[in-house]
């Protein structure tokens, strides 16, 4: 159980390894052989997330910090006091995330397998997929916000090629696909940009980016007890009488047998003198009566505890922060931390103001579909939040308006999405805002301080959600084959989103638009009754998953405001209650307009149902669709009271939270929730009344434009309320003007034409004539071309000596001999005559 831990990087190898087989030699395998390898890959990563379940059950809790081989010392620079270790974590969050992550994950890869038969880049998908759980599994099991930071840039590189997967496709299509990833990079960009700016302030403030140290409490407020060798050994018995190695704590309290428990570093947890069972698991009978206070981060040197730590020891002390030049308090650079990590969360969980590029992403392929907006991508705002909790805790508890400001962007996303989700008729797009819509859900219960809750709904929302996106993908696959059934061409079939191109007759039909279905209840009925499950799961009908985690946020947000008159709970309660009618609303129309009535084209009449390959995932989703809202009942709810322990996922999470919805546990709200259950009913009936049997309005458009009061207010739904126009106008045409302002005036007419040409080219002729005509031309070459002419001058001289006459050589010769003679008889007569004188 102990060595459990040491498993969790397979979880990132595997499907890393998947992706790299896939890379390169997926074209020289078979079809059938990618898929087995990504998907085994995805699986076996499933199933060691259950055994990291298991070690996290088993030990109550407890948290693993695991330093993987080949990485240690990742980022080390010991001049500056630099060391950021590749750490992954193992504790109650992050395998909630790697099981869903993983789990859902897995049918989707199941899921392609059937759906992209046939596609030229089969492989190259798969790989894509496996890339994405790998760097969304470095994502949630990292320990610090590198690491983090690390897997939240590659979910956003694979986002990017897997939205434009179909870039080659032809015009406009293919340009529809490819500017629908570059517009999710950028718009992800911005909000990376605050997620920088909050590391860069979380290292300067404490020093590093880890979440907790190896050795420290992840949780000094904890609800439960602390038992043997809990949290890597940092509780210890010892005797009175003796003492440890390294006394590294000094807090003592009384077992009640002349013994004590004190705290001790984790590096000597395994120690033999630490403890009666040292080196064992073995529990401790008396561990009941030993509470965390007794072993708390307040008996650890501040410089040993982590960025999570270090804040619950030092928030609200008036200490200040120094930034070599001005100074902050250390309150106030939680506030700037807490900020620019929503700004992140904004981007990558969709909320206002940069939700703009997820209706986007429905250029990809339906199973990148189901796998950004279920189960990794989008989550990952809502985990860092929740993950961030110790910042969270600490400014709401320090009369800070963060929780509110949190609490207005979710609500504001979750009724505004909600609303244009009224107005789609594609039936991906309604799914998109919807997801965008329940991602307002978790950031608004985060925003009340709802930890547990916000999880939860990730949790339920990832299979549901999953269920609808890939529902919507057979129902995509049907209405395809249907349009070829009915208009062959002898050309052969190949799903619309599959990359092959049609001649025009296909092109101008929309396999995606509601308006060309109806009636597909009876010949697709599988996917209808799983689809089914889906939706009212969404719509929070009981007994399914939605009912129970959306009741759970308005249950906290009630409490929030009307038990602790909060204004943020009175906000969320009233905005997530609209929000969630809307819910109701949308899904039942697109039920009605999908399924029921008649088929309103012939694709829909011949629409096949789909093969068995998409089918399985289908009804596994629609199956734990059904159950997974148990895994958290609250207390005293009828019928399920005494069969289930209330809260179970509350006290699983509880490890890793400072709290719960603000330290407060809610039994069964029956008022809320009869009156949620009660709102989503009648929003079914009301859509059921306005769409059931009425087929399509006026000019084949929705029945809500024939109406007076409701024709403005669809027609806004259906332009999504201008956010792109507002966009275009104020960001995009501004950024496209200064972007052509920059390169035709700046770059080409001055710096090229201008500055280039007038002042740089034309200064450069000048020196280079005065070097080439006076320097060059008259000094250098003058003196070798006069040294060449004197030279020639004297040999020309020299050259008239050489007449070709012996007898002329002959005198020449004794000339010669004469003037040597001559030469050494000077010395000789110089000294005869020096003599005679």
């Amino acid at each position: 159980m102990e060595n459990l831990p040491l498993l969790v990087p397979l979880v990132i190898l595997v499907p890393a390894l998947g992706a790299f087989i896939n890379f390169f030699f997926g074209a020289k395998l078979e079809e059938r052989w990618s898929g087995y390898i990504g998907c085994f890959a995805s699986i076996l990563s499933f199933i060691v997330s259950l055994l990291l379940l298991t070690y996290v059950t088993g030990t109550n809790g407890s948290a693993a910090v695991v330093n993987p081989p080949f990485v240690d010392g990742w980022l080390r620079i010991e001049s500056i006091g630099l060391d950021i270790s590749w750490q992954q974590r193992v504790d109650s969050l992050s395998v909630t995330m790697m099981l869903v992550v993983t789990g859902v994950g897995s049918l989707i890869h199941l899921y392609a397998r059937g759906y992209m038969h046939g596609d030229k880049w089969y492989p190259r998908f798969f790989a894509y997929l496996n890339m994405f759980l790998a760097f969304m599994l470095i994502l949630v099991t990292g320990n610090n916000f590198l690491m983090l930071f690390v897997g939240w840039e590659g979910v956003g590189l694979c986002s990017f090629l897997l939205i434009g997967f179909w870039w080659d496709k032809k015009a406009p299509e293919g340009w529809k696909n490819s500017n629908a990833a570059r517009k999710a990079f950028i718009v992800n960009r911005i909000g990376d940009f605050g997620l920088l700016m909050a590391m860069f302030l979380i290292f300067w403030t404490f020093g590093t980016l880890d979440f907790h140290k190896a050795g420290e409490l992840p949780n000094t407020e904890a609800k439960y007890l602390v038992h043997w060798r809990e949290h890597n050994g940092l509780l210890e018995r010892h005797d009175d009488g003796g003492s440890g190695k390294d006394e590294a704590a000094d807090a003592k309290a009384d077992d009640g047998h002349g013994g004590s428990y004190k705290c001790v570093p984790a590096s000597h947890a395994e120690d033999e003198d630490y403890g009666e069972g040292a080196g064992h698991s073995a529990p401790n009978p008396l561990a009941s009566d030993i509470r965390a206070v007794y072993c708390d981060n307040h008996h650890f040197d501040i410089e040993m505890l982590g960025v999570f730590g270090q804040t619950t020891e030092r928030f609200g002390t008036g200490e200040v922060v120094d930034f070599n030049g001005f100074e902050m308090a250390f309150d106030d650079v939680i506030v700037l931390i807490a900020l620019f990590i929503l700004l992140g969360v904004t981007g990558k969980s969709a909320q206002i103001p940069l939700f703009v590029w997820l209706p986007d992403a429905m250029a990809g392929p339906t199973p990148v579909s189901a796998l950004i907006h279920a189960a990794t991508m989008v989550t990952a705002g809502v985990f860092i939040l929740v993950r961030s909790n110790v910042f969270l805790w600490e400014l709401n508890h320090g009369g800070y308006v963060i929780g509110l400001v949190i609490t207005l962007v979710g609500a504001g996303t979750a009724l505004m999405a909600g609303y244009i989700a009224l107005g789609q008729w594609d039936i991906k797009r309604v799914l998109a805002y919807s997801t965008i819509s329940q991602l307002g859900f978790m950031v608004a219960a985060v925003g009340i301080g709802a930890y547990v809750a916000a999880m939860f709904h990730l949790v339920t929302h990832a299979v549901f959600k999953a269920l609808l996106f890939l529902g919507s993908g057979s129902v995509i696959h049907g209405v395809e084959h249907g349009h070829h059934h009915a208009h062959e061409h002898g050309h052969g079939h190949n799903d619309n989103e599959h990359g092959v191109d049609h001649d025009d007759h296909d092109e101008e039909f929309d396999p995606q638009d509601m308006r060309n279905m109806g009636g597909l209840r009876k010949r697709m009925p599988i996917t209808y009754i799983t689809y089914l499950i889906g939706a009212l799961a969404l719509a929070g009908i009981f007994p399914l998953a939605g009912f129970w985690s959306k009741d759970e946020i308005l249950a906290d947000a009630w409490f929030e405001g009307f038990e602790l008159n909060e204004l943020s709970g009175f906000i969320a309660f009233g905005v997530l209650l609209v929000a969630a009618a809307f819910t109701a609303f949308y899904m039942w129309r697109q039920i009605v307009l999908v399924f029921l009535d008649n088929a309103r084209s012939e694709a829909a009449e011949q629409a096949p149902e789909s093969n068995g390959a998409m089918l399985l995932p289908l009804l596994i989703l629609a199956i734990f669709t059904l159950i997974i809202g148990f895994i958290n009942v609250p207390k005293s709810t009828p019928i399920f009271d005494g069969i289930y322990r209330p809260y179970e996922f509350k006290y699983f999470l509880e490890h890793s939270l400072v709290s719960v919805s603000r330290g407060h546990t809610l039994d069964f709200n029956l008022s809320i929730a009869g009156i949620a259950l009660l709102l989503g009913i009648a929003s079914i009936l009301v859509a059921n009344r306005v769409y059931k049997g009425k087929g399509l309005g006026s000019g084949n458009g929705d029945l809500l434009e024939d109406g007076g009061a409701s024709r403005p207010l669809f027609r806004l739904a259906n332009a999504r309320l201008y956010w792109d126009e507002v966009y275009s106008a104020l960001v995009e045409q501004p950024f496209n003007r200064l972007a052509g302002f920059l390169a035709d005036r700046v770059d080409w007419d001055f710096l090229h034409n201008y500055f280039h040409d007038s002042i740089i080219k034309r200064g450069f002729d000048t020196i280079a004539q005065l070097l080439g005509k006076p320097f060059d031309l008259g000094i250098v070459d003058g003196t070798v071309n006069g040294v060449g002419a004197f030279v020639l001058r004297a040999a020309e001289w020299m050259r008239r000596a050489q007449t070709g006459y012996v007898r002329l050589y002959a005198v020449v010769v004794f000339i010669g001999v004469v003037a040597v003679m001559a030469l050494m008889l000077i010395p000789f007569v110089q000294t005869l005559l020096a003599r005679g004188a």
